[in-house]
């Protein structure tokens, strides 16, 4: 039995949650372990391997020696590329010196907030919110402030309640689009509504988190950033993870006015330094190179979207959203609060995704940890035949709760 000493702990640590998806995850590779056949639909990671062409930039990148430390902010190759990218895709217009490249989009996000957040300021949360937004904004002293929209609006805040909870001592307001864990995507004409209200705050920042934006099944992606209005005002969030299927590689980069690039590398030049030197160099080719795989990677998500949209609209009792990007949906499950296959009830959205892993073998992720406690998680990174397997199972399961 292990030893334990929690008194010993932070009070930040002891307060502080455990990633939800990333418990979830070990959980069903645990039960896996143990020989149960569990669909894990849980992690927010592209099934498919990086490109080839990028895995050979980076061998390339070993073999010409870049296996050294690298300046905190990044190389100045990177940056340049992604001042490029921000330019071509974003109509953002940076200078390498307002890059700042980090250990993952996480850790992006971590910087800003240990870099502007004084112990008690507000940082308002479009909710529901990707699980470590809410633990980041509290580990650097904030106070994180829901605003929540539901399935109803396709999760998407008003101009009018965005009004509503903005005062003059709010420093940050965070949200992601397309957003996990919604899928849901905040077009041109609602952003610059958002914009409307926040430019008649002048000591707000807004952090833009567009991760998911190679997922996105509209015509267009349209940045926050790219608005005149408070252009000064915004940082945008980004990294490789998602469109080119690089997770392991842990590259994120954030563009943003220079001072708080100054201030983020300050943060992480005490924490991790800089990211991976040959990493970092075949990022930079990513960005600049042919996007066809991405381009086929997103094609690939949005028909696993539309197969799983038609299979959870199959299973009596579950609402369904319609996600314009990402890969999740974020159905309303609370029809099923109260039912019981006699010997069990599901009282709320915790249970109910234990009801899932305990008798159907599927891994899903509560959506009390994105702070909606009527709502799962699915993640559809997975092949369509385990897909259409996990929903059959599901409506089997369900069919049995009245």
């Amino acid at each position: 039995m292990i030893e334990t000493k929690n008194h010993l702990l932070s009070g930040r640590i002891r307060t502080m949650s455990e990633s939800a998806t990333i418990k979830m995850a070990q959980k069903a590779r645990d039960l896996s372990a143990q020989g149960r056949d569990v669909i894990s639909l849980s992690l927010g990671e592209p099934d498919f391997d990086t490109p080839e062409h990028i895995k050979a930039a980076a061998v390339q990148a070993l073999k010409d020696g870049y296996t050294k430390y690298t300046p905190v902010p990044g190389l100045v190759e990177y940056r340049e590329a992604i001042c490029t990218k921000f330019k071509r895709d974003n109509n953002l217009h940076f200078k390498p010196a307002e890059i700042m490249v980090s250990n993952g989009a996480k850790q992006c996000i971590a910087n800003i907030c240990m870099a502007l957040l004084n112990p008690g300021d507000d940082a308002v949360v479009l909710t529901p919110y990707w699980v470590s937004y809410f633990e980041i904004v509290r580990f650097a002293g904030g106070n994180p402030i829901a605003l929540s929209a539901g399935i109803d609006t396709e999760f998407k805040i008003s101009p009018d309640q965005l009004d509503e909870v903005l005062t003059d001592q709010t420093k940050l307001i965070i949200f992601s689009s397309p957003s996990n864990p919604t899928g849901s995507v905040y077009t041109e004409r609602e952003l610059r509504q958002l914009a409307a209200v926040i430019a008649r705050y002048p000591n707000l920042i807004v952090v833009s988190d567009e991760i998911y934006e190679y997922i996105n099944f509209l015509d267009t992606h349209f940045s926050i950033g790219s608005i005149p209005e408070i252009s000064d005002r915004v940082i945008t969030v980004n990294g490789m993870s998602k469109g080119f299927a690089m997770t392991g590689w842990r590259l994120g980069y954030m563009g943003g006015p220079e001072w708080i690039a100054r201030a983020c590398a300050k943060v992480q030049g005490q924490v991790t330094s800089g990211a991976s030197a040959f990493g970092q160099k075949a990022a930079a080719y990513a960005l600049l190179s042919d996007l066809s795989p991405t381009h086929a990677m997103r094609d690939a998500f949005m028909k696993r979207r539309d197969l799983v949209k038609q299979l959870l609209q199959d299973i009596p009792g579950i609402k369904v959203n319609n996600p314009q990007g990402a890969f999740y949906f974020f159905p309303d499950i609370s029809e099923y609060f109260g039912k019981s296959n006699g010997q069990r009830f599901i009282d709320n959205a915790d249970e109910f995704v234990d009801v899932l892993l305990d008798e159907a073998n599927v891994a899903v992720v509560s959506g009390t940890a994105f702070g909606d406690d009527t709502t799962f998680r699915l993640s559809y990174a997975a092949s369509e035949d385990q897909l259409v397997e996990a929903l059959n199972r599901m409506k089997e399961v369900l069919g049995k709760y009245v």
